[in-house]
């Protein structure tokens, strides 16, 4: 599934992904499915608010709803050593994980309340230590818990003065986790669903696979299916700065973290510290906005990737366009004894565009579906981007994504909608044109809960400095979107900081970016509005 979400989770471990899938070994650094909610599922909750009660407090700032209760604004996370979760080992004997206690309802803050699950590794220099490093690597979905140790690396140097911090956000993993299908109904439908039907039939199969997933989402995580939008989250990360003892939130966030972030410098405008914003999610854009935008950042992606090669763009476009058509109408074999349809080969077409460091990737990928015949390697990719272990197993985070996705959109589009929107999507994207108007309305179709608007508020007025991040080949966050964040954020809130590259996400690609959120984030240094890394 291609959504403007889950690509950041792929890029902001870009330096652990290059090896999974230079090694074709379809690991995936997300969710791990597991649950940790004190408020049991219900499909109550979701058909309460899907009439429109209870409110959820969208669209009112933190003064209008009711103050939390002192047991929950003084509670202290007790940390402990990490344990091993979703087959994977326990980080290391410097982290530490703890939970803390958030309502489930803001509106009702002495109602139910839910485990939010996080993860520190404390800062080396304490004597110098500056506080706490809130991550988000995108998503909506990505679990911070699983991800930061892997990906701590490539903060060492923030890591002296900062408290590396992740978590999971509300309906993601270890934090009351949205779970919608079984494996087996996951398999069934990448196998049997047509996500660029050319049928009656297939469409009809397609609308009601998207409504059955809303369905199965109702049934299994219907108490905290209507709470789990952007809007609960960035609430949730001001209580975690509270009990963190930190008086304004440094955060990082990327990819979806960016419209966490911004919505959280719109709420709590007082209590934003040093933050930046890398791979900018367009807050002007809404859910089709968002698909156009990606539509054509796929499409400039590959492009570049063909220059790159020596090879024209539009030869190479129509090329794989070509290769898709035959693998519509005629799956290919692969040596686990599973057929590589044209979804499948889609994503795994997309999933190494997000990293310049795996065109090579894609190369053998094409190469071997080409020439050979055999799509081994694009499934391996494709099961990669879908969370999808060697055993059949599948993480949750598409589950999480998508109910957080359609928690914040109220839009929900038609089948009809998406059939007016092809022929302007396939002129920006013969290849990803089809996918991405069809999956306007596949992604919500029938959901149970109402959303919360069309697009998100991230104007910031009084708030300190916020670094906004662009990169110019950005596949999955175009680089316009950037500058209409920042725009959005307000003046001398908003500071566009231009990466003249290519992938999704510039800190640690780019040593000039990387240099620059280093001294804004360790000396307060902040660059020019409109500076440019080339």
């Amino acid at each position: 599934m291609v959504h403007h979400a889950r690509a950041g989770v792929l890029a902001a471990a870009a330096l652990l992904l290059t090896g999974a899938l230079a090694g074709c070994g379809g690991a995936d650094p997300t969710a791990d499915g597991k649950t940790g909610s004190s408020a049991s599922p219900s499909s109550a909750g979701a058909s309460k608010a899907a009439s429109g009660a209870p409110s959820d407090g969208a669209d009112q700032k933190p003064g209008a709803l009711p103050a939390l209760p002192a047991g929950l604004t003084s509670q202290r996370p007790a940390w402990n050593r990490c344990k091993a979760v979703g087959g994977e080992s326990a980080p290391g004997s410097d982290w530490r994980c703890a939970t803390v206690e958030v309502p489930l309802d803001y509106a009702e803050p002495a109602g139910d309340t839910i485990r939010i699950a996080l993860i520190r590794k404390e800062a080396r220099d304490k004597g110098r230590r500056l506080g706490s490093m809130l991550f988000n690597f995108g998503g909506p979905g990505g679990s911070g818990v699983s991800i930061l140790p892997r990906a701590a690396g490539s903060y060492g140097k923030l890591n002296a003065r900062y408290d590396l911090v992740s978590f999971d956000p509300r309906g993601v993993a270890a934090s009351s986790g949205v779970n919608c299908r079984t494996d087996r109904e996951q398999e069934d439908a990448a196998r049997k669903i047509d996500m660029t039907p050319d049928t009656a039939a297939e469409e009809a199969a397609f609308m009601k696979d998207g409504a059955d997933f809303g369905a199965g989402c109702e049934r299994r995580s219907g108490k905290v299916l209507p709470f789990v939008g952007t809007t609960n989250a960035a609430r949730d990360m001001d209580l975690i700065r509270e009990v963190l003892d930190d008086k304004k939130l440094a955060y990082f966030g990327m990819s979806y973290g960016t419209e966490l972030g911004g919505t959280y410098a719109h709420l709590f405008p007082e209590h934003v510290g040093r933050t930046v914003l890398d791979a900018v999610v367009d807050p002007t854009a809404d859910a089709i906005g968002h698909a156009r935008n990606q539509t054509t950042g796929f499409q400039r992606a590959l492009e570049n990737y063909f220059k790159n090669r020596g090879q024209d763009p539009k030869a190479g476009t129509h090329r794989i366009t070509q290769l898709l058509e035959r693998i519509d109408g005629k799956p290919l074999p692969t040596g686990s004894g599973r057929k590589l349809n044209e979804t499948l080969a889609l994503t795994g077409i997309v999933t190494p565009l997000y990293s310049k460091s795996n065109w090579p990737v894609l190369t053998q990928a094409l190469d071997e579906a080409e020439k050979q015949g055999t799509g081994n390697l694009l499934l391996q990719l494709a099961d990669s981007y879908n969370g999808r272990d060697e055993n059949g197993h599948y993480d949750t985070q598409n589950h999480s994504q998508r109910a957080i996705s359609c928690a914040d959109s109220r839009l929900r589009p038609t089948a009809a909608d998406a059939k007016a929107l092809l022929p302007e999507f396939r002129k920006l994207s013969p290849v990803f044109g089809p996918f991405l108007a069809w999956d306007t309305a596949g992604w919500c179709s029938g959901w149970p809960v109402k959303g919360e608007h069309d697009t998100p508020e991230a104007s910031a007025p009084g708030a300190g400095p916020i670094l906004v991040v662009g990169t110019t080949g950005d596949p999955a966050t175009p680089y316009e979107g950037a500058q209409k964040m920042a725009d959005e954020l307000g003046k001398d809130v908003g500071i566009m900081l231009t990466n003249k590259g290519e992938g999704h996400g510039a800190y640690g690609e780019s040593a000039c970016v990387t240099s620059a959120v280093d001294a804004y984030f360790l000396d307060g240094k902040v660059p020019a509005n409109g500076t440019t890394c080339s």
